[in-house]
């Protein structure tokens, strides 16, 4: 089967129309098949456990890259809401801490990979510190929890879909077995220091920027009424996810900046 026109774009894949009420995600081809089998299995559990996801239908390789073929799902994402409405901001940030309280009352399968597995991944492989510092953070990830509960790994108002039938969370290729705490303190630093997309008007990215804070304060305080949580328990977290998340920020000089001088802080600190 050919796919269709492209319908988006993101860091990681391409998404194309694919027939009928489907859309192919097909991967850049430097992506190994182990991420994108990932992303299959995590998504297909959140579906088992009640979760809107769209639909996982099966992989496939087309054109010498991987991909997942999946339900489309028709909707504006959380993100496109707020930007259309930013006077919605209170009720985005809400639900966006209620649904990923809802995603860490769920256990992950076994066959998973794990939290620790794929920060200590992404801190292994970036460009941007030294082997010494690289062994600094990874000594600090050892010593932090593990956890059962099914994480996302990349949940932010972008990755939510308001569909006809309620909120959909798709991208599920970060989705690992690990500690809820961790989760939400990456969700804390994509919100907090995550470039945007160059085709963004001025007035939108402004926007953006200025309520960051108030987003991230909304939606850590609803997502701790409902689950109860230690702020330290999240922040203790901040080191090794700074790190991770650097090779993600190729292409965003603001943002890898900002992460690089947290870093360096963090790890002049006595305590690290």
């Amino acid at each position: 089967m050919e796919k269709d026109a492209l319908i988006g774009q993101g860091r990681t894949a391409d998404v194309f129309a694919w027939g009928q009420g489907r859309i192919l995600k097909l991967y850049q081809s430097w992506m190994p098949a182990t991420a994108v089998e990932q992303e299959y299995s995590a998504t297909r559990a959140a579906q088992a456990a009640g979760m809107l996801v769209p639909v996982t239908y099966e992989l496939v390789k087309v054109e010498g890259r991987h991909g997942i073929v999946f339900e489309r799902i028709e909707g504006i994402s959380l993100l496109a809401e707020l930007q259309a409405k930013p006077w919605k901001l209170f009720s985005v940030a809400r639900r966006l801490g209620e649904l990923h309280a809802q995603i860490h009352e769920i256990q992950a399968p076994v066959e998973l990979s794990t939290q620790r597995q794929q920060i200590k991944y992404g801190i292994q492989n970036t460009q941007d510190i030294t082997e010494a510092e690289k062994q600094a953070v990874q000594n600090y990830l050892t010593q932090q929890p593990e956890g059962a509960s099914l994480c996302h790994g990349d949940f932010h108002p972008d990755n939510i879909l308001l569909s006809a039938q309620g909120p959909v969370t798709i991208d599920w290729m970060t989705g690992t077995r690990g500690h809820p705490p961790a989760d939400v303190a990456r969700t804390s630093l994509i919100i907090q220091t995550a470039g945007l997309p160059a085709g963004i008007p001025a007035h939108i990215r402004l926007f953006i920027d200025v309520s960051r804070a108030l987003l991230y304060a909304i939606y850590l305080n609803r997502y701790l009424q409902l689950r109860p949580t230690e702020r330290r328990e999240i922040d203790r977290w901040r080191l090794p996810l700074i790190a991770a998340r650097l090779r993600e920020a190729n292409g965003y000089p603001r943002e890898k900046q900002l992460l690089l001088s947290q870093l360096k802080a963090m790890l002049n600190e006595p305590s690290q």
